[in-house]
């Protein structure tokens, strides 16, 4: 039967499943699912069953409304405009100045964050697991952020291809930890059920909800991912957008979900307390708790995989922003080719990534809760505003998913100014 033509792309076309899709199903999971994770279990079981339960229910809408009001935002723009051109389109120069800026800083010092976190991991590998006497800080961190932007250096593709391929072993290692510490599953957080609607309950889910949103985010990767379905599947990518989004974030929720379980089964609700104390990720502490051989090698191993692919779906993002600003400051006509931009940009990121990683500074916690207004006044707001004021977006307005959306974009950004003041 002759397939019918849908705005310039075959249906039959857009109903296939191709490689393509499968690389960047995986690619948006290894961006999102990263180091945040790590930390899920402590801020989501320390309150008990119930806003366990009921965030496992919010992960899935929460994040494919969230990401797909993005990605349908990036493709509402003429040409193959990314997150940046698009917002100059719609809202003028000023507003797309504004947002190149606040783009660029909500994801860069996330990766500055991973830049830090990739070479503590490998320094306390080095030590306490091989047993080695770690090489000098400076040269450590020359190493792997050599290693990691030469990765980038190959191009977009090879990130996502790269990112892709360390999926397999991080949800394999991922679900053999969390099926190890099913023996030592216990009843201690069925001890504090309680549906009541008290103080405790809900301050427990207003202030999860923050950590929900920037462990499953990966806002930086929407923009290249929808410019590159565009140029595959032209006005049928919204479609096919959808339908990888909505596949990715179900294997985000399972897996994470099932670990975030897991561990909290296997533990207590003071003993998360006392990992929140100490400020330390999941695995460092169960690595302490257990005492095992098996999770002392299990936990840098899922910790580096999980912070090399943020740190390449991060690249991304900021390499974005960065770029978009220095077209912005000497105009689009004087502005280097764009192969010249990604060259300039990685000398940049390389030289900042590579002097923090060294310095270690104690500031990197409190920069990446800044960045967290910025990620979901982003991810959450402007989208849905963009929707009942761009005319290439009106078709997606009136929906009940839209006003989930908003409503949990006010809740984030007011739970971290709170934890904030």
């Amino acid at each position: 039967m002759e397939s019918t033509k849908t705005a310039g792309v075959a249906t039959s076309t857009l109903s296939d499943w191709r490689k393509s899709d499968t690389m960047w199903m995986l690619g948006l999971y290894g961006t999102a699912i990263g180091a945040g994770v790590l930390f899920l279990p402590i801020n989501a079981g320390i309150g008990g069953l119930i806003p366990l339960v009921i965030m496992a229910l919010l992960a899935f809408p929460m994040t494919f409304f969230a990401h797909r009001g993005l990605c349908r935002f990036v493709l509402s723009g003429r040409g193959d405009k990314d997150i940046t051109g698009v917002v100059e389109e719609h809202f003028g120069t000023g507003a797309g100045s504004l947002l190149t800026l606040l783009y660029f800083f909500a994801i860069y010092p996330i990766l500055l964050v991973y830049s830090v976190a990739i070479t503590n991991t490998v320094e306390s590998f080095v030590t306490h697991q091989l047993h080695l006497n770690a090489p000098p800080r400076a040269l450590l961190s020359l190493i792997l952020i050599l290693g990691l932007m030469t990765i980038v250096r190959f191009g977009k593709e090879l990130i996502v291809k790269t990112m892709s391929v360390l999926v397999y072993p991080f949800v394999i290692v991922l679900m053999a930890l969390a099926l190890f510490l099913i023996p030592h599953w216990n009843s201690a957080l069925f001890h504090h059920v309680s549906v009541s609607s008290g103080k405790g309950l809900w301050m427990t889910l207003w202030l999860a909800i923050p950590v929900m949103v920037f462990s499953f985010n990966h806002s930086p990767i929407i923009s290249a991912f929808a410019v590159a379905k565009r140029q595959e599947y032209g006005e049928g990518a919204e479609e096919k957008c959808s339908r990888i989004l909505a596949r990715s974030h179900l294997m985000m929720v399972i897996t994470v979900m099932f670990f975030v379980f897991s561990c909290v089964l296997s533990l207590s609700p003071e003993n998360l307390a006392e990992a929140k104390e100490q400020n330390i990720s999941i695995l460092s502490y169960l690595a302490n708790h257990f005492d095992t051989p098996l999770m002392a090698w299990l936990a840098p191993v899922i910790a580096m995989v999980a912070i090399t692919k943020s740190f390449l779906g991060h690249y991304l993002g900021a390499r974005e922003g960065f770029n978009g600003l220095i077209v912005k400051f000497m105009g689009k006509n004087k502005a280097p080719a764009e192969h010249k931009l990604n060259r300039i940009t990685a000398v940049f990121m390389f030289f900042t990534t590579w002097f923090v990683a060294t310095k270690n500074p104690s500031i990197l916690g409190l920069i990446e809760t800044l960045g967290g207004p910025v990620i979901a006044v982003l991810l959450f707001l402007m989208p849905m505003y963009a929707i009942n004021k761009v005319p290439a977006m009106r078709q997606y307005s009136g929906k009940i998913s839209n006003v989930f959306v908003v409503l949990l974009g006010l809740i984030a950004i007011s739970a971290i100014a709170y934890d904030l003041v």
